[in-house]
């Protein structure tokens, strides 16, 4: 364990909630359940929903493969539980600091829209607040301390979303 600057102990982890996509996916699995208890209309024929919904998922694919792809040709890994070894600011990651989770977040709307479910639509609100602050503020914070003013000019340059 490393000592920041303030004297608080590093774990070498961002320390997050819980693993993201486990997150993305307990929310799917409470929109399910919760549209099979309380079924409410979905807006638009079915054939549009699966044209849109496919679209948002083959995008997010694209750009989840892009993030994952970054992260692997700078031999740093991806899941939040294991150190960084590298901070990844080229590729993808000079468009969005988070395109990872963006993918998963189009993924996950695709999918509502797939599945003209309103449920895990409405649930895409308190998941982004979830992942906002439970897990991307932690792992500021963490690349902040590890990476100090190289992760700040990156900051400065590169959106967190788009």
């Amino acid at each position: 364990m490393e000592t920041d600057p303030a004297g608080q102990t590093d774990s070498g982890t961002a320390g997050v909630i819980a693993r993201p996509p486990l997150l993305f996916l307990a929310a799917l699995l409470i929109g399910f359940v919760l549209d099979r208890l309380l079924r409410l209309p979905f807006p638009g024929p079915g054939l549009v929903s699966w044209i849109i919904g496919g679209l948002l998922i083959l995008v997010g694919l694209a750009l989840f493969a892009a993030g994952i792809r970054n992260f692997s040709r700078a031999t740093t890994p991806v899941p939040t539980n294991e150190p960084t070894r590298v901070l990844v600011m080229t590729g993808i990651h000079g468009w969005t600091r988070n395109p990872i989770y963006l993918s998963m977040f189009l993924i996950y709307g695709g999918i509502g829209v797939a599945a003209q479910n309103i449920w895990i639509l409405v649930l895409t609100l308190p998941l982004a607040i979830l992942i906002r602050y439970g897990v991307v503020a932690r792992e500021e914070a963490y690349l902040e301390r590890r990476f100090g003013d190289a992760y700040r000019g990156y900051r400065r340059r590169v959106r967190r979303w788009l």
